[in-house]
């Protein structure tokens, strides 16, 4: 039994310490203030531990609290590391919960301050303003954890029947803001935002396709692209090789804009996309032909940038309108830098026999369904290689010497 009593507790005034028993004892300030310190050995060294202050913690509480540490000391342990992992567990927890608190619209925000730096201030307004009007009224003031499938139904389905496009847009823009979140672990589970598996599921498949059939980028004839090649190669300048690189690789003028040296592996003729680079966010390697590698060889290293076409805005890469203010220069007001990507896929329909799927892929277009995808997971990378050796040999080749004699045969 202890030494001392409740009553002796509370009326102790004189400054001093005093032994309760088995280490603990009650330490009394010339303030007046009163508190429980355990004292005990480990490893040969004597430490003292708080167990709090009276009379927030009365005598029957520290004589508890005192036993438990005994036990921990007991059995090998040291009470106070426990205690300071307990604190920081607890303390974890609750900056976990308040994060999980946190609504849908300022995780968004805070998404597009992490990865916008290199967005153009149109492409950002744009993508803030693309929630602002559909997200945020439905599920802006929710935590990320709260948010379901049904709330995205609520978000999308007013609007994807009529404007398809846009609301694709949207549900991959909640998608990433709740993949981001979960990464923070604000949220656990699958994400529901997901199109593959999920909302495909819910939601017309037949209106996304029609909606892609609907934007059509105004491009140059697949006939015309030699022809236009051969102008671009008698230019110098960055504007023209950037030019040429998109041509020839079938790439999205951003991929090109942010292209770093770091991504090229010219001898093994690949250029490496992470994933966050991608629109699909999915890592993909691009095959280089010779005639690319050789003109990769061509161009200078600019010191102090990783890039291949730095520049001098806020983004330091070639500005978002450079090759189409060169293809206007040309006459070419009449196409855009994206139809490139037309014009190869209407070359290769035309003049190859290569698989649609392979076809599609060269252009980073994975149309096989989940099914489909599930046993079928080659890039076909090989085959693609190929393909785009005979994109660069005919976009290469002069349009005197590029005459047709019933298309490339090879599979």
């Amino acid at each position: 039994m202890g030494k001392l009593n409740p009553k002796q507790v509370e009326n102790l005034a004189e400054p001093g310490t005093y032994e309760d028993g088995d280490g603990l004892r009650l330490v009394v300030k010339a303030t007046g203030r009163k508190s429980w310190v355990l004292r005990f050995q480990l490893n040969g060294k004597r430490r003292e531990m708080g167990l709090g202050g009276f009379p927030e913690v009365g005598l029957k509480a520290a004589r508890l609290a005192a036993a438990d540490q005994r036990k921990l000391l007991a059995a090998g342990a040291d009470p106070m590391a426990a205690r300071d992992a307990e604190r920081e567990r607890q303390r974890e927890v609750q900056r976990q919960q308040e994060a999980k608190r946190r609504d849908f619209k300022s995780l968004a925000t805070e998404y597009m301050e992490a990865h916008g730096a290199s967005w153009s201030d149109k492409w950002r307004k744009g993508w803030m303003r693309k929630l602002e009007l559909y997200a945020f009224p439905v599920i802006g003031t929710l935590p990320a954890s709260a948010i379901d499938t049904e709330h995205i139904l609520q978000v999308l389905k007013p609007i994807w029947a009529t404007k398809t496009r846009t609301a694709d847009e949207v549900r991959g823009q909640i998608e990433a803001v709740l993949a981001a979140a979960k990464t923070r672990r604000l949220r656990d589970g699958d994400n529901p935002a997901l199109w593959r598996g999920n909302l495909e599921n819910l939601l017309g498949r037949a209106e996304k396709k029609k909606a892609r059939k609907r934007q059509h980028f105004p491009a140059m004839n697949w006939r015309d692209v030699p022809g236009l090649m051969v102008r671009l190669a008698q230019i110098e300048g960055r504007d023209a090789l950037a030019a040429r690189l998109l041509i020839l690789t079938g790439a999205r003028l951003k991929m090109i804009r942010f292209a770093a040296w770091p991504e090229f592996d010219l001898a093994a003729g690949v250029w490496s996309l992470p994933a966050d680079r991608m629109k699909v966010r999915q890592a993909f390697d691009i095959p280089l032909p010779a005639q690319v590698v050789e003109l990769l060889e061509s161009m200078p290293r600019i010191e102090g940038s990783q890039y291949l076409f730095p520049g001098q805005g806020k983004t330091g890469v070639l500005h978002a309108n450079a090759i189409r203010n060169l293809l206007h220069r040309l006459g070419h007001e009449d196409i855009t830098r994206h139809g490139f990507r037309s014009s190869f896929r209407d070359w290769a329909n035309e003049r190859t026999h290569y698989p649609r799927e392979v076809c599609e892929l060269a252009l980073a277009h994975d149309e096989r369904d989940q099914t489909e995808g599930a046993y079928s997971r080659s890039d076909f990378f090989e085959k693609r290689r190929a393909l785009m050796a005979d994109w660069a040999q005919y976009a290469t080749t002069p349009p005197a010497g590029n005459v047709i004699q019933g298309g490339f045969k090879r599979a």
